[in-house]
Order: structure tokens, then C-alpha cells, then sequence
């Protein structure tokens, strides 16, 4: 008799995982704001409204329909800080570090996983980035929560001001922009110290670790990959830009000194990318600033860091194939490199979906939620971007959302932070490679511009 054929079972991909895992990590969440004993006495919340908190603490948001420090107790607020600490650094990261201190060797299938979540070319060097990545966020926390302490200790008490410095540090290092003050940083508009503080704070959870590591050894190396090239020229130049121009326009709303319009004009370019924390009621923004700080938020941080948005390496590289095209040029260069065309196309589907998911959910939202009769379009696009690029930031729709308003903002915030790619081969095929086919169509020229 012929042996019968075991038939192969279902197997996971690393997509599938990863969206898994995050998805598990927010009910957990969900689940335990849910219960009183994260809450205040006397305070009580719907699981819709905790399942929007829990989403948003782990896709490092910042969007709440509730004020959470007045709903949350302390033990809530720990928890909120673990899960945002768990969303920013990616949960692998934090497990497999518990595993390389208890002296455990990473499995082959770990290794691609933090591939996928790191966003790299290969699995090559992993323990050796995890265990950086550790070193450096801890590092740049505790130097956060220090700084801080400086300011809350003496505002708040020993014990509520360190609190609040580690909560502060973590919540900025990890883009999430959850604040215990319950008017986010506007009491802090006229103390520059805080505002530059927790500004460096996002700039560093939002440079990416990939581009931390290459700096921080350049000296052994002497040199700085195409990747951190790139993620550091389109950083510094939208944050100059950012700066120059809020300076102009909103950066003197209740200001008392020029060196308080500084530190406002730079934290209003750094916050939408994508922290979320704020120091003027966008409210009362000029058209400008608005349309500005949605354009920041679109384009979030750096890939492999703790930042949404379409990431300043993908805008970098649209850019780059532009500025090539303009020279008479094909292939993007740039920095002496050549951009592969894979990744050009990459960058582009990515980008056009992003904006279509965008518009798309923007047109729903204006047709299922109440809109003020003083506000226009950018009252819901401006939410609907800083929930996809996790940014936090929102001029008032959030407490105000129905049902199905807040679950499809807590979809955009998953799909912003998972990563659209990830959700996408993980719903339709689970694997991220592109297909590959043995034949060519003819080809044929289209008219544009």
C-alpha cells in the first residue's frame, strides 16, 4: 500500500502573528480598563470607550473619549504606561529581551518576526539591535523622567512628581502623547524648559533605533547608511520648515516671551510627528497651522522607531525619484546611491493608499458624526489623519464620536501602527513577498500630465 500524504496544516505567517499579538495585547487592555479596579471611585466606562483607550495606549496614540486622569486610577495609569511602553517598542522586542536576560536562544522564527517588526532586509545582527534598542530606550526614559522631575517634583510632590516624570517620559519617547494633567501641556506653554524636554523626548523615539545605532557608532563605522541619510535630511529639513513657519503663524498665541515662541514654534513642529501632545487648542489655529500640522502628521517619524505616519524615509524617497525624474534621470539617486525600483513603487502604493484610506474614512465620518455648524472638512480630516498616523492630536471630535465612529478610528489607529503592508498580507495572503510571474505583457505608453 502507498503511504497516504500527511496533509499539510495551516501555518502562520510572521504577519499574521505580529497582528495577532496586537491584537490580544489590546483586548487585554480593553479588559482591565473595563474593570473597577483601574478606576477612580464613583467613575465607570463603556468597553467601547476602554477597548478606544486600550487601542490607542498600544498603537502609541494618544486619542481618548474619556479624560483619563480623572477616570484612572493609579494602578489604571500603570497599566496605561506598560501597554504604551509594549506598543512603542513592539511587544517581541520587550519579550525577546526578557529571553535573551534569562539566557534563552532566540528561535529562527523570532528572529524573522522582529525582521517584520523592525522593518529590515534581514534577520542578520537581530540580538545584537535588540539588545541596543533596550539600552537606548531606558537610557533616554530615565535621562527623560530626570529632566522632568526637575519641574513636577517641586509642582506635584515627591511621589506624584516622579510619577508623573517617568509616565511623561515614557508617553514622549514613545509618541503616544497620553498626559495626567487632562489639558495635555497647555499649562506648560510659557515654561520652555518642559516643551524642549519632551520635544526631544519625541525626536528621539521618533529617529528610529536603526538610525540611532548608525550615529551613535559612526565612529566606528565611518559611515552612516543610505537609510539613516535619508531619515536625517528629511527630519532636520521639516523640522526647520516646521518650526520657521509656526513661528509666523501660531507659534504667539499666549506666549509671554520670544524665547517661549521659540519653544512653541518647535514643539508644534515636532508633537504632530507623532506624538500627540499639545500646548495651544488647535481650535484656534490659523488655516495654516491646521493644514500644516496634517501634512506633519501624514508623514510621522522615522521607519523602525516608535512614530506612525508614512514615514520621512518614504516621503524621502518619492522625493528622490521626483528630483531624479526632473535631472533626466530614471533610476532615484541620491547620497551616491540608487534607490531600487521596488522600493520606489513600495513607497508609492503605500503612500496613495495611506491618503485614499484617509480621504475614504474622512468622507464616512462626515456623513455618520455630528459636525459643529462652525467647522469644516479639516474638523474630521484632522482626526482622521492623526488617528492613522497615531499621532493623538484632535480638535474636538473624539468625546464626540457615535459607536461606529469609535471603532473605525480605533481600525485606523491598528492599521497606523501594525502597519498598513502588515495588515494587508495579513488579511489577504500572509506573506510579504511580491509575486513573481514567468511572463511580460506588451507594453504600452500612457499620456500624463
Amino acid at each position: 500500500m502507498l503511504a497516504k500524504k500527511k496533509s499539510k496544516g495551516y501555518k502562520m505567517s510572521t504577519v499574521q502573528f505580529i497582528t495577532l499579538v496586537f491584537i490580544g495585547i489590546i483586548l487585554l487592555g480593553a479588559f482591565l480598563f473595563w474593570l473597577p479596579i483601574t478606576q477612580q471611585p464613583g467613575q465607570s466606562i463603556k468597553f467601547i470607550d476602554a477597548l478606544f483607550v486600550a487601542t490607542s495606549s498600544v498603537c502609541v496614540t494618544g486619542l481618548t473619549p474619556i479624560n483619563v486622569s480623572e477616570v484612572f486610577n493609579p494602578f489604571g495609569h500603570t497599566v496605561m504606561m506598560l501597554l504604551i511602553e509594549v506598543g512603542g517598542l513592539g511587544f517581541m522586542t520587550v519579550f525577546l529581551m526578557v529571553a535573551i536576560m534569562l539566557k534563552k536562544r532566540l528561535s529562527f522564527q523570532s528572529r524573522l518576526i522582529m525582521k517584520d517588526m523592525l522593518n529590515m532586509d534581514s534577520h542578520g545582527g537581530i540580538v545584537r539591535l535588540l539588545k541596543f534598542i533596550f539600552k537606548f530606550s531606558l537610557t533616554v526614559q530615565l535621562i527623560g523622567a530626570l529632566l522632568l522631575s526637575f519641574q513636577f517634583i517641586p509642582e506635584y510632590g515627591i511621589s506624584t512628581g516622579v510619577f508623573y516624570s517617568v509616565f511623561h517620559s515614557v508617553s514622549a519617547f514613545c509618541n503616544a502623547g497620553f498626559d495626567l494633567f487632562g489639558t495635555s501641556l497647555t499649562g506648560y506653554a510659557n515654561k520652555p524648559y518642559v516643551l524642549v524636554v519632551i520635544s526631544l523626548l519625541i525626536i528621539a523615539g521618533g529617529f528610529g533605533f536603526i538610525v540611532w545605532h548608525d550615529v551613535i557608532y559612526y565612529h566606528q563605522q565611518k559611515k552612516l547608511s543610505f537609510h539613516t541619510q535619508v531619515a536625517l535630511t528629511v527630519t532636520a529639513t521639516l523640522l526647520i520648515l516646521g518650526t520657521v513657519i509656526f513661528y509666523f503663524t501660531d507659534a504667539f498665541r499666549g506666549t509671554d516671551s520670544v524665547l517661549a515662541r521659540l519653544a512653541n514654534s518647535f514643539f508644534l513642529s515636532v508633537t504632530p510627528r507623532t506624538a500627540g501632545f499639545v500646548s495651544f487648542d488647535y481650535n484656534n489655529f490659523s488655516y495654516a497651522g491646521i493644514f500644516l500640522t496634517i501634512i506633519l502628521m501624514f508623514v510621522g517619524g522615522t521607519s523602525g522607531s516608535t512614530a506612525g505616519g508614512i514615514k520621512t524615509t518614504t516621503l524621502g524617497v518619492l522625493f528622490i525619484q521626483a528630483i531624479s525624474l526632473f535631472k533626466g534621470r530614471e533610476e532615484a539617486e541620491a547620497f551616491e546611491r540608487t534607490v531600487p525600483k521596488a522600493t520606489v513603487v513600495r513607497s508609492f502604493v503605500f503612500v496613495s493608499s495611506a491618503a485614499l484610506i484617509c480621504l475614504v474614512s474622512s468622507l464616512i465620518l462626515m456623513v455618520t458624526e455630528k459636525i459643529p455648524r462652525n467647522s469644516g472638512i479639516e474638523y474630521v480630516l484632522f482626526e482622521v489623519v492623526s488617528a492613522f498616523a497615531t499621532v493623538g492630536l484632535t480638535m474636538g471630535l473624539t468625546p464626540d464620536l457615535t459607536v461606529f465612529g469609535k471603532l473605525l478610528i480605533t481600525s485606523l489607529m491598528f492599521i497606523g501602527r501594525v502597519g498598513l503592508y502588515t495588515v494587508s498580507f495579513a488579511l489577504l495572503r500572509g506573506e510579504t513577498n511580491l509575486q513573481t510571474t514567468h511572463f511580460n505583457y506588451p507594453k504600452e505608453n500612457i499620456v500624463i500630465g
